[in-house]
């Protein structure tokens, strides 16, 4: 359990057509348990943007900070991890990219059998996905009345922020941690073994769905928790 004299903060990324809100279970979970908790609201227009929001919430936090991405969340906090008050990176289902990927190139060659994400062709700028297909893809193990909602309230996602390029990964100086969604039907679980590996992270994985941050909050509160009390000691 955290106390306040440790000083660190957890700032929780979101990912793309989602919201902070998602965040919920496992903010009051760490809050319980003692830590200051924070939330990035992007708006996933521009990678750049987002990083900037991420900053601006980092810099707010009175001590040392443990970045925490969900998704394309983990691009965001690739980026704005390199910030001297983050002591640390926890990637959930997310990308880790290497200086000069995007989302749009990790997605390019996906491995062979790999299920493919139900993104609608844009006409404006934005991509959406399928909400008729949302739940299987997206939210598998989600109560559907839930998953249901999250596919009607689902945020547009930029194709800036979609195809914006990591310049200087911040896992490269930073530890890292990875917590690997054996069912993802969003980002090939294959996908996520290698980038955790290429980054150096402490892994582990759980059975559930690309959006495990909300079906199994407590698996992840304290897989968040296990890499706090590393960066604490």
């Amino acid at each position: 359990m955290a106390t306040s004299a440790l000083m660190l903060s957890i700032v929780l990324v979101h990912g793309a057509w989602a919201d902070g809100s998602g965040w919920q279970q496992v903010h009051d979970i760490l809050k319980k348990d003692g830590y200051t908790v924070s939330i990035v609201q992007n708006p996933t227009i521009t990678l750049e943007d987002d990083v900037a929001y991420a900053r601006r919430v980092i810099d707010t936090q009175p001590g040392k900070v443990l970045l925490v991405g969900h998704s394309y969340g983990g691009v965001v906090i690739t980026e704005a991890g390199n910030d001297p008050k983050v002591a640390g990176l926890v990637y959930v289902a997310a990308f880790a990219p290497d200086a000069g990927e995007s989302v749009a190139k990790l997605g390019a060659n996906p491995p062979p059998g790999a299920a493919l994400p139900p993104v609608l062709p844009s006409t404006d700028g934005f991509l959406r996905l399928d909400p008729a297909r949302f739940r299987a893809s997206f939210a598998a193990d989600v109560k559907p009345s839930l998953a249901n909602f999250m596919a009607v309230s689902q945020v547009p996602w930029g194709v800036g922020a979609y195809s914006g390029e990591v310049t200087s990964p911040a896992w490269k100086t930073k530890p890292s941690w990875y917590m690997i969604a054996r069912d993802d039907k969003m980002i090939p679980p294959p996908a996520q073994q290698a980038m955790s590996k290429r980054a150096g992270a402490k892994v582990t994985e759980i059975s559930a769905s690309h959006a495990l941050y909300i079906s199994h909050p407590k698996e992840v509160a304290q897989f968040i928790e296990k890499a706090a009390r590393s960066i604490e000691q």
